[in-house]
């Protein structure tokens, strides 16, 4: 079993992993680009970035047999749309040419942290 894992930029905290050896690197690129490019179409609805920038999204497996797992939290547990965005986070990776089954799981462990954001999430918020 290999892991290969690949983030963002430096600012984003993702992990995005495969296991077994059932995908060529070249493979494994396209998916990792793919699904990294499905989550940043989910936008917070009370803040105007996506949440793979916003560091929402805490790791990525994908399984040999091509089902992907997510963890992910939200920047506040009260968020009103907590029982709504990970079918979203679902709908957009099952999208994903190649993709399986999407389970997504909401964890608060570790808690979000303005940390966790990408310079361009930084950026386009003015978070200087």
């Amino acid at each position: 079993m290999s892991e290969d894992q690949l983030t963002q930029d430096e600012e984003a905290q993702a992990e995005i992993s495969a296991t077994g050896s059932a995908f060529s690197e070249d493979e494994l690129k396209r998916l990792t680009d793919d699904i990294v490019g499905a989550l940043k179409t989910v936008y917070d609805p009370e803040i105007p970035c996506d949440i793979y920038e916003l560091g929402l999204i805490y790791k990525v497996d994908i399984e040999d047999d091509r089902s992907v797992a997510i963890d992910m939290t939200l920047t506040a547990p009260g968020c009103p749309v907590a029982g709504e965005m990970p079918g979203w986070v679902e709908n957009a990776v099952s999208a994903v040419a190649g993709v399986g089954d999407v389970n997504v799981q909401m964890v608060f462990d570790p808690p979000w942290t303005p940390d966790r954001m990408s310079e361009e999430a930084k950026v386009a918020l003015n978070w200087y």
